[in-house]
């Protein structure tokens, strides 16, 4: 569960503050190692990685409040000649927690063996 919390904390401060903005982030991973968040997790406390998501959570919404859905990317995409929107953005971020949400439930649901109705 680590590992994804990290993730997501990452992935959205690369498509908020990277793609979106068009600043730097100084993400953990490497050509040579792209998963390295995940990994690096198992050793930062799980309270630590959930305080750290909420603030980057709370800051890229400040970020962006002000921006209009169809504000366009400022960041350099490598696959797409066009900018992204914020819409198009925040819906693929929605898209990848949701997703990651569902892998965390699975690993719940392992553990304790509780089912959702």
């Amino acid at each position: 569960m680590s590992g994804l919390v990290s993730h997501l904390r990452w992935v959205e401060a690369s498509w908020i503050e990277k793609t979106m903005l068009g600043g730097t982030i100084d993400a953990p991973w490497t050509e040579d190692d792209p998963d390295r968040e995940f990994l690096i997790a198992v050793e930062v406390p799980l309270a630590q990685l959930l305080a750290e998501y909420r603030d980057a959570c709370a800051r890229h919404r400040d970020l962006v409040a002000s921006l209009d859905l169809d504000a366009p990317s400022r960041g350099a995409l490598d696959w797409r000649a066009e900018p992204l929107t914020l819409r198009w953005i925040l819906l693929h971020l929605t898209e990848e927690t949701a997703r990651h949400n569902g892998h965390i439930d699975i690993l719940r649901e392992l553990a304790d063996g509780v089912r959702g109705r």
